[in-house]
């Protein structure tokens, strides 16, 4: 079956978690009511579905005039190696329009990924760390 992409589609919490899990992304799977929160708050939510199955997610949040950052891109790992997350990311683009630069905090094990997708690697960037 085609994988088919959509943009800022309602998605259950409990699908994101889902996501997340298997795409062994660390966000807060077990509080079902923040994952809403934050799927609620995103500006841009593309949701990539095989049929009516969930199987990837690009979240953002962003003012559209000058910057987005990408919170989560997440593909659930039977799902990996397909083109997914390269779709995920051209669709928020597309979306985005080209004034915007795309942000991102990346995990340690995709550091080799984001570049072959056209993100710069940067060394300027500073954090204050959530207390959970």
């Amino acid at each position: 079956m085609a994988i088919s992409y959509t943009l800022n589609h309602p998605l259950a919490a409990e699908d994101a978690a889902d996501i997340f899990r298997s795409a062994g992304l660390r966000r807060p799977v077990d509080d079902l009511e923040r994952i809403g929160r934050m799927l609620q708050h995103a500006d841009i939510l593309v949701t990539a579905w095989d049929g009516e199955h969930p199987v990837g997610l690009a979240r953002a949040i962003t003012d559209y005039a000058y910057c987005c950052y990408l919170s989560d891109l997440a593909v659930r790992k039977e799902y990996q190696r397909r083109g997914i997350g390269t779709e995920l990311v051209a669709s928020l683009r597309g979306h985005l329009g080209e004034e915007a630069m795309l942000l991102l905090l990346s995990a340690p094990t995709a550091m080799e990924y984001y570049p072959r997708l056209g993100f710069q690697k940067l060394a300027n960037a500073f954090e204050i760390s959530r207390l959970r």
